[in-house]
């Protein structure tokens, strides 16, 4: 780079660290510089629409400091302008918002052009300027940071937000980012601050049509004393995050009752059938936003299943053997552990019922565990026929599961 050129960090690691958290990656910008100078100092050009680089040895990401301007509708939208003439306080006007734009000199000095340290004090999200629009993805990333550091959106940027939904900037977002920020927003501590800020702006219902649908519909309040499918959905997800589950139960725990916004208003409060109407929505759901495949095969196992799990106990042995082939959990067991968890977020997802034990899990467990310690290779050996290990195999397993069964609901019965 070149003799005069001036780097400072900026962004996440700056705030982030005001914030007293840890700062896991670090951004820089360098001011009065240029790409030539910069590969002949050793840095790497990995940037394909603006000049970003790879210091030559602890490989973080250095920016030449830039300007933006909009030029066609959606994210991808924009003219790039990088030049040693461009200032840090250009470069930090682009950015999304206050907390975001500010930047610490290589001596510690903080440069806050835009009230940025105010804001943190405040827990506001508010956006540096009108260019904010420009760009629907800062709408995810204003409700990812709210689920995050539990910020409020500070009014005016609520206005704008709400002008992008209206005016149909939100419309150009692609899936692979809806899917990039709505993953990240579920491992969040609180992700359901996510859904409440994308709907209080009018976004959900366009980007997750099939999660705003659920607010409103009600519930039998002998179950569900918060009565509200949607804000079930929200105390579910709620749930998963405060057991640090991962991000595949995160999503079916987010999905498992979509079905339940399509019931006929005559049924309500109840919902009869709401299972298979969910898989087909999660289907349609996980495949526009391009969910990953383990996260949408969790989800419609989830969808599917979650009301006979709930009846673990009441069910006859040959229909939880049905419910493990279904769900492969002869092969997958961890997985099925994993639709275990969403299950039981479900359980404890209702207003008084945060707190509550789920013994489906452990009794399901218990079940799978004995009907998997059939010994496979000791049936295979006493067929004759090697064309009846199938129906041997099947039958040792549900010999296996009936007398566990049987020995449950005697106890019950107790």
């Amino acid at each position: 780079m070149t003799a005069n050129a001036q780097i400072y960090c900026v962004g996440g690691a700056v705030r982030d660290r005001l914030l007293g958290l840890p700062v896991k990656d670090h951004d820089w910008v360098v001011v009065g510089s240029t790409p030539e100078a910069m590969i002949a100092q050793g840095y790497q050009p990995v940037g394909r629409d603006f000049p970003v680089f790879l210091h030559p040895k602890t490989h973080e990401e250095y920016a030449l400091a830039r300007t933006e301007r909009k030029t066609a509708p959606g994210y991808k939208g924009f003219v790039v302008h990088a030049a040693p003439d461009v200032t840090l306080e250009q470069d930090l006007m682009r950015r999304d918002f206050t907390v975001n734009a500010i930047a610490q000199d290589t001596a510690g000095n903080l440069i806050d052009p835009h009230g940025g340290m105010t804001d943190l004090r405040a827990g506001i999200l508010r956006h540096v300027s009108s260019a904010f629009n420009e760009d629907p993805v800062r709408i995810l990333r204003a409700a990812r940071f709210a689920a995050r550091f539990g910020f409020h959106i500070a009014p005016e940027t609520q206005a704008l937000m709400c002008d992008m939904v209206n005016n149909g900037e939100v419309d150009a977002l692609v899936s692979e980012r809806v899917w990039q920020e709505l993953s990240r927003a579920l491992m969040e501590q609180t992700p359901a601050r996510f859904f409440t800020t994308l709907r209080d702006c009018g976004a959900l219902a366009k980007i997750m049509p099939e999660i705003d649908a659920l607010f409103g519909i009600p519930q039998v309040a002998k179950y569900h004393p918060e009565i509200d499918c949607g804000l079930h959905t929200l105390m579910v997800i709620e749930d998963a995050a405060q057991h640090d589950y991962a991000l595949e139960v995160r999503y079916a725990a987010l999905t498992h009752d979509l079905g339940k916004a399509t019931t006929a208003p005559d049924m309500l409060p109840r919902h009869l059938g709401h299972e298979l109407r969910s898989v087909a929505l999660v289907k349609t759901l996980s495949e526009r936003i391009r969910a990953t495949g383990e996260c949408r095969d969790l989800a419609l196992l989830a969808a599917r299943f979650h009301g006979d799990i709930h009846r673990a106990s009441e069910l006859r042995s040959d229909t939880i053997i049905k419910l493990f082939q279904s769900s492969d959990a002869w092969r997958r067991p961890e997985r099925f552990s994993q639709l275990l968890q969403a299950c039981a977020s479900d359980a404890r997802g209702r207003l008084g019922f945060e707190q509550s034990l789920y013994p489906q899990a452990a009794y399901l467990l218990q079940l799978l565990s004995a009907a998997r310690a059939v010994n496979l290779g000791e049936i295979a050996r006493l067929c004759q026929d090697k064309g009846t290990i199938p129906a041997a195999v099947a039958h040792a397993r549900k010999d296996a599961i009936e007398n566990l069964v049987k020995n449950h609901q005697k106890d019950l019965k107790i």
